[in-house]
């Protein structure tokens, strides 16, 4: 599988602030790649979409 993408979760209300996992092109993220602080930054993410962050985008990594 190619995680050259991630999943970029925007912040609400601060334009500097976001949450980025390696995911596929399709955003599928592999929960076992995680750090056990990145899976429960994640899981909580994925919670609280439209209250805190905006639904997610999936980005080339900059890093590829």
């Amino acid at each position: 599988m190619d995680y050259a993408y991630e999943l970029n979760y925007q912040s609400l209300f601060d334009a500097g602030r976001s949450l980025c996992f390696p995911c596929d092109v399709d955003g599928r993220v592999l929960l076992d790649m995680l750090s056990e602080r990145a899976r429960k930054n994640y899981l909580y993410a994925r919670v609280v979409v439209g209250r805190e962050y905006a639904f997610p985008c999936v980005k080339p990594r900059s890093d590829h």
